[in-house]
């Protein structure tokens, strides 16, 4: 980019930022709901019977990932 691009080039440009931002936005509060969601499906199977390890087999992660997971249910207050 030059720096010596039109108004009407610039107003696209600006256009495509925002619309880029808004999508970023949006992205952010599925990944926050699809998060709180995993934690409810976490402690539901550890109040089931299922242990951390189970689970983090299941999912193909470590036992450690789903206490981290687990341990910010239990920080966050609920709303």
């Amino acid at each position: 980019m030059n720096g010596r691009q039109g108004p009407q080039s610039q107003a696209e440009l600006i256009s495509r930022l925002k619309d880029v931002r808004a999508a970023a936005v949006e992205h952010t509060r599925v990944a926050r709901e699809l998060a709180r969601e995993r934690r409810q499906l976490i402690e539901a199977l550890l109040a089931g019977g299922l242990s951390q390890a189970d689970i983090a087999r299941e999912l193909g992660v470590t036992r450690q990932a789903i206490q981290k997971m687990v341990e910010v249910s239990a920080e966050k207050p609920r709303r």
